[in-house]
């Protein structure tokens, strides 16, 4: 997805789940992505350091934040890291899922000069 793709997506979601106008969208999208990127940093050092109860809990936490955007893939990706950390699984893949919610969420918080989305 695009940019702008995601972007009609949160907010026809934040439209219709939350009954919000396009006015109150504005004024808070901001910080809701600034969250969202927040939480994605939070979820880099537990999978550097493959510390899995860390893991889970900001797995948790990151797909709380992509489910109230109404981004369910990428929540969904979430999900899977959560629970295979929760599991005490080593084996997964948590880089390659990290690395695929950075690269979507980038998309989502970043304009094409870099500075974060308004």
């Amino acid at each position: 997805m695009t940019d702008v793709e995601y972007k009609r997506l949160i907010r026809d979601h934040l439209s219709r789940a939350y009954m919000l106008s396009d006015e109150k969208i504005d004024l808070f999208l901001p910080r809701f992505l600034a969250t969202l990127q927040s939480h994605l940093d939070n979820l880099q050092r537990p999978v550097a350091t493959k510390s899995l109860e860390e893991l889970s809990k900001a797995a948790h936490t990151l797909k709380g934040a992509l489910l109230n955007l109404g981004l369910r893939e990428l929540a969904d990706i979430a999900y899977q890291m959560e629970l295979h950390s929760r599991a005490g699984d080593r084996g997964s893949d948590y880089q390659t899922w990290a690395e695929q919610l950075a690269r979507e969420i980038n998309i989502i918080t970043t304009t094409e000069n870099g500075n974060t989305a308004d």
